[in-house]
């Protein structure tokens, strides 16, 4: 089984709003995200010069979403890359799709000239085999993310 990535482009705007809804509804099933919302942000956000997505695919089926946001922060020494959101479609789990988009963020951060890759692990322990990838590809725990809708 090969996995293809390939760069998104706005044109992919409801395919990331399909694989975003999964990956949130998969967090909380409880929340009604509106398909309709998220593919307007996808169309917004990929059209962004400081964000980037990455879709996985199989056989040209997609199996896999990353998207990425630079930023730059003092504490890191300058530019950073952020992993906002990170969905693997549950059959190609374990198939070394997110490994495959770690590699490309990684590649991705180098040829920009970020520091270092962040990321915001999901509420534990529930999502501790999350944690335990984000562990295994070399990210370190520096505390809880917190949020606030401005």
């Amino acid at each position: 089984m090969a996995i293809v990535l390939r760069r998104l482009t706005e044109a992919d705007a409801e395919l990331a709003a399909r694989m975003v809804h999964a990956l949130l509804t998969e967090l909380s099933p409880e929340a009604r995200i509106e398909r309709v919302a998220l593919e307007q942000a996808a169309r917004d956000v990929l059209a962004m010069d400081t964000a980037f997505g990455l879709l996985a695919s199989s056989e040209d089926t997609p199996v896999g979403l990353m998207m990425l946001n630079e930023s730059a922060t003092i504490y890191a020494g300058g530019r950073i890359g952020t992993i906002t959101e990170l969905y693997v479609v549950p059959d190609y789990r374990s198939k070394r799709v997110a490994p495959e988009f770690m590699q490309a963020a990684i590649a991705l951060g180098r040829d920009r000239g970020w520091g270092r890759l962040e990321v915001g692990a999901p509420k534990q322990p529930a999502w501790e085999r999350t944690l335990a990838f984000y562990q295994r590809e070399g990210f370190v725990e520096v505390g809880p993310r917190l949020k606030k809708s401005i």
